[in-house]
């Protein structure tokens, strides 16, 4: 499996991609600029050289031939990410795990994109894609740390079976990450809301709080 993180230098996609490579995916983080993208890669790898992981850094074009794409721009940059890559995500599962947030004092504020969530707008402009919505609530920090005892539930949204059941497939290959069917895409809007939640509880309590479902 391979899997390309479009935007994937910054701290959410480092997570989701050390994540990855531990349960043995070949990963490729994305970057407008390769070089960059192939430094951050090299920075990865350093803090853990007694782990063979399969990390390197190509532009976004690169990324997006992976057999899985994972969205971790900004909220307010994927959709012009993605209209120059449409043919070649065709047919491919493309996870969105992008918030629309602001942030107002010690508080993070959700914003209402136009279609009702940055998932629905990668759908949008995606539509010969598979789009599934997913790793909303975690933190960044702690995914990057694989001694850091990370356990949480990651809330998985699509309309299609099959985007679903791979999305599912892959969280559930990874270290401390438990997948949970939260529906259509439909409800991307509430999942992604609501982490403006989660970092506000973190900011005001000063933790690295995780999201996790009892009773299932």
């Amino acid at each position: 499996m391979h899997v390309g993180i479009l935007g994937g230098t910054g701290p959410a996609g480092r997570g989701v991609a050390i994540r990855l490579a531990t349960s043995g995916v070949e990963v490729t983080l994305g970057s407008r600029d390769a070089e960059r993208a192939h430094e951050v890669a090299l920075g990865v790898l350093a803090k853990w050289p007694e782990r063979s992981l399969a990390i390197d850094g190509l532009d976004n074009e690169g990324a997006a031939n992976g057999d899985i794409v994972v969205l971790a721009t900004p909220w307010d940059s994927a959709i012009a990410t993605l209209k120059p890559l449409r043919e070649m995500l065709a047919g491919k599962v493309v996870i969105s795990m992008a918030n629309a947030l602001v942030k107002e004092g010690r508080e993070m504020l959700a914003l209402i994109p136009p279609r009702g969530s940055v998932a629905a707008a990668v759908q949008a402009t995606l539509p010969d894609s598979l789009v599934a919505a997913a790793f909303h609530h975690l933190p960044a920090s702690e995914m990057e740390n694989l001694d850091s005892g990370l356990e949480a539930d990651v809330l998985v949204c699509s309309d299609h079976p099959q985007a679903t059941a791979a999305t599912i497939a892959l969280i559930d290959a990874m270290p401390g990450l438990r997948p949970l069917n939260a529906g259509s895409l439909s409800q991307a809007a509430a999942v992604e809301a609501f982490t403006a939640v989660c970092i506000t509880l973190n900011i005001r309590h000063k933790v690295h709080s995780t999201l996790k479902m009892t009773g299932i």
